[in-house]
């Protein structure tokens, strides 16, 4: 009975008729358009955009040169040069990074110990040249400064995951 009742459905093409039967349900189902530059969907906290350089609260840039973003950096997209300062500690006097080979996979966020790498909520920028997309230490310390409470509220919303 099987094997007839197998037969009949390749005859009657019933896969086919599933399939068609889906698209039918959803072709006067009413159409679900966001119209992009006026209407936004919302963000996920985790999403990962725009790279930006934290600084601590009285304005000290947080990187330590530990060069440990760049290591992990899959793309090789982060170019850090490092100098010691007279009271010893460590910062950097060249932090690159080249969206263009930028996977955006966050790796640089997660090896950074002090936070200082962080990717933030915007999608939304471009670059008419190549070289438009090659973000340098005082560019992106100025995102980082610009969009400091963003960064901090997604940052807050996605602890409790983490």
């Amino acid at each position: 009975m099987e094997k007839i009742l197998r037969l009949i459905k390749t005859f009657l093409l019933w896969e086919l008729l599933q399939g068609l039967a889906v698209t039918l349900r959803h072709l006067f189902a009413p159409a679900i358009t966001v119209q992009y530059p006026e209407e936004k969907t919302p963000l996920s906290p985790r999403f990962r955009g725009l790279h930006a350089q934290m600084r601590y609260d009285d304005g000290e840039e947080r990187c330590i040169a530990c060069k440990l973003c760049e290591a992990v950096c899959p793309a090789m997209a982060i170019t850090i040069e490092s100098a010691e300062r007279e009271d010893g500690s460590r910062r950097t006097t060249r932090y690159d990074i080249d969206l263009n080979k930028c996977i955006y996979c966050g790796f640089c966020e997660e090896a950074c110990p002090v936070d200082a790498i962080v990717q933030t909520p915007i999608f939304e920028y471009h670059g008419e040249k190549q070289s438009d997309l090659y973000y340098t230490k005082p560019m992106l310390l100025a995102i980082g400064d610009r969009y400091r409470d963003d960064i901090l509220r997604c940052k807050a919303a996605d602890a409790k995951y983490r």
